[in-house]
């Protein structure tokens, strides 16, 4: 086929190359240039005291880090960040998956700030890939509302692994929030059922988001999360859905008779709600805040802050031998031949672990 340019009619036409394209990087650009500065550990905790969004965001990626200087560093900053904190209203906020709970905490977060006013922290934490190790961290995208009022921070954390639907670092962040002014603090748990203590142990009230057709009363009863709930609420309460979700609610209620009386002498309730439509929202935290009226009036508040201190305490510790444990060079050496004697039938699971244990604490 014959083009057009290379015809004898146009034989005494030329094309020309055209204007060289500059290059979209500037020669001018020195590459240190915009280098972030690194705050030392005073900057970042008088940024947090002045309430910088930004140097708060550092210190949580810093909390987050498993760097050993950076953990360090990180410890200084909540240390000298603790005598500030302890002056917030802690909520978590758990339930199964699809149950609604970012939609719910957008429409949560609105209310509280237009109720009370002060400044709401959002900690959401989001499942980390068991292959990929990686999160989506994409709950903030459904909490369209709230993300853009500047009195909110919303941070979300992958859980990299730790147990009980909380992030490791989840307490530590709380610290720093309230040293930030944040005077309410949301905690989203990744919803995974019955081992959701961690997140339990670290908040004033803890709320369980239902839906409807979830099960009876029995399927209630063996759920232990409901043991440790201080308010159940039933999403999508609208449309079609209104009568399934007050039937489930009966359901619930019935079940909590059956649950020993909580500690602080509190009878949990069982609401209905919808997030999507913003129904049923005023009830809720009116219940959120006659339960805070009552734990403080009888003392249960500040021993609940107390137990949970302790907790941390010992969690803390069985952390850091766990991570001692694993990182001695002994141990790495010995660890490969112990599981491969394992899996051979040459000696038992326990056997190996006592094994183990006893090189550890003789070399240390």
């Amino acid at each position: 086929m014959l083009h057009p340019e290379n015809s004898e009619k146009y034989k005494g036409l030329t094309v020309n190359s055209g204007v060289e394209q500059p290059s979209i990087v500037n020669p001018y650009l020195k590459r240190g240039r915009f280098k972030r500065r690194e705050l030392s550990v005073g900057d970042m905790v008088e940024g947090i005291l002045k309430g910088n969004v930004t140097i708060l965001s550092q210190a949580v990626t810093l909390i987050e880090s498993v760097n050993p200087d950076h953990q360090a560093k990180a410890q200084e900053v909540i240390e000298k960040c603790l005598p500030y904190s302890g002056n917030s209203l802690r909520i978590g906020i758990s339930g199964v998956p699809g149950a609604g709970k970012s939609t719910s905490i957008d429409q949560f977060g609105l209310h509280v700030l237009d109720r009370t006013g002060g400044k709401l922290a959002v900690l959401a934490i989001d499942p980390s890939s068991e292959r990929s190790k990686g999160s989506i961290l994409g709950d903030k995208t459904r909490m369209e509302k709230l993300s853009v009022r500047e009195d909110a921070f919303i941070r979300p954390s992958p859980t990299a692994g730790s147990l009980g639907g909380v992030a490791r670092k989840t307490r530590e962040t709380i610290i720093l929030c309230e040293a930030a002014g944040y005077d309410k603090i949301f905690v989203e748990t990744v919803g995974v059922g019955q081992s959701e203590t961690a997140c339990h142990s670290m908040v004033d009230f803890f709320l369980l988001i239902q839906l409807a057709g979830t099960g009876d009363e029995l399927q209630g009863i063996k759920r232990g999360i409901m043991e440790i709930a201080d308010g159940i609420v039933i999403n999508k309460c609208d449309g079609e859905n209104v009568d399934k979700c007050h039937l489930a609610a009966r359901n619930f209620r019935n079940a909590l008779h059956f649950f020993p009386a909580p500690d602080s002498g509190w009878q949990p309730k069982v609401l209905c709600y919808s997030g999507f439509y913003g129904l049923g929202i005023k009830e809720i935290w009116d219940m959120v805040y006659e339960y805070v009226d009552f734990v403080k009036g009888n003392g249960y508040f500040a021993y609940r802050r107390n137990e949970q201190s302790k907790y941390w305490m010992y969690e803390t510790i069985n952390e850091h031998l766990r991570d001692s444990f694993y990182n001695n060079n002994e141990i790495q050496k010995r660890l490969a031949e112990a599981e491969r004697a394992v899996l051979a039938g040459e000696r038992t699971s326990f056997t190996a672990a006592n094994e183990l244990l006893e090189v550890y604490f003789n070399k240390k």
